[in-house]
């Protein structure tokens, strides 16, 4: 491995936040003495400039996270920062110095490894934080609606909670490539997701939501779900009969269930599973193409620079929590360095 010194400057330890239990986000501790990690074959070794907060987080604290991490371990997956090191093994790397955004293991930290293959450099002109969402929020709301989704100019969207990171990407997606965005947020975002294009915003605890956007809109084309129990009645009873797609990409209220008896006699909708990191490890082209997408969205000006919400490291349980409660808006990141 060849480290930049200048960057590492012979540290052997570092702040960081460890999760000891799966008792939730009340358990995050930090510590300032974890051990810097290696890059290891085909890895580069991230100095960390900001760590972006995603429900997934939540879930691995609470041990719900397929295949997450086993306790204890150090916590977040999604970063943005400087390479440091480079692992063998990698065809044509980046130069030392390169800002990157990718994932990998111990994100809220201040050093992390990153799979070369799943990094993306920042734009030029952008900082860390403002890159951060671009692998996951907007891959993955971009692969929800046009890869999964097959938005079409007229479709009508329904984007259920809109307020958050992926939410509010896929509100600027769907409503650049021509369709009618219902969305829903708590009553306090709506002024936000209205600011984002859409054409209508519901709170997303009204008791008749299905009746209501059936109103307005007669059937929705395309369901970004990410919500679960919650709201899977909901996109099950809106969704055209055989031609509405439901995509899946979370289930932050817990698991929902539909039979196959409900998508015969009841719900005959398209249901679609979606992964952003299984399907850049499964169909890596189809993964590539979507980050050629969302260059074309940066340089037309749809994809702006993020404006994450950033907090020292120290509250990232704090901020966990909150994200857990439903009391965030957009796009949040810890600072590993404050």
């Amino acid at each position: 491995m060849e480290i930049g010194e200048q960057s590492v400057t012979g540290a052997a330890t570092m702040r960081a936040l460890v999760q000891g239990t799966r008792e939730g986000p009340g358990d995050l501790q930090l510590t300032s003495n974890r051990r810097l990690p290696i890059a290891g074959a085909g890895d580069y070794l991230v100095r960390v400039g900001a760590a972006g907060v995603n429900f997934a987080d939540v879930m691995q604290t609470r041990g719900t996270y397929a295949n997450g991490p086993e306790a204890p371990y150090a916590a977040g997956f999604e970063a943005a920062g400087e390479i440091v090191g480079v692992g063998a093994g990698i065809v044509d790397p980046l130069s030392l110095g390169t800002h990157v955004v990718g994932t990998g293991p111990g994100a809220f930290a201040q050093y992390m490894t990153m799979p070369a293959a799943g990094v993306v450099p920042v734009p030029s002109g952008w900082s860390d934080a403002e890159t951060l969402g671009l692998g996951l929020n907007w891959a993955t709301a971009l692969a929800a609606l046009k890869t999964l989704g097959e938005v079409a100019s007229g479709d009508v969207v329904l984007v259920l909670a809109a307020a958050g990171g992926v939410g509010q990407a896929a509100v600027r997606i769907a409503q650049h490539y021509g369709a009618r965005v219902v969305a829903t947020a708590s009553p306090a975002k709506h002024d936000v997701v209205s600011a984002l294009g859409a054409d209508v915003v519901l709170d997303s605890a009204r008791p008749d939501l299905a009746d209501e956007i059936l109103r307005l809109t007669g059937g929705v084309d395309i369901v970004l779900e990410s919500v679960g129990q919650a709201t899977f009645p909901t996109s099950l009873a809106v969704a055209k009969p055989f031609t509405g797609r439901i995509v899946v990409f979370g289930a932050a209220s817990g698991d929902a269930v539909v039979s196959t008896h409900e998508l015969v006699f009841e719900h005959p909708v398209q249901i679609k599973g979606l992964h952003i990191g299984a399907l850049a490890a499964a169909a890596p082209a189809v993964y590539e193409s979507l980050l050629v997408e969302i260059d074309a969205l940066i340089a037309q000006g749809v994809y702006p620079r993020g404006t994450p919400e950033i907090h020292p490291l120290a509250d990232g349980p704090a901020v966990l929590r909150q994200l857990e409660a439903g009391r965030t808006t957009g796009k949040h990141a810890l600072d590993p360095w404050q």
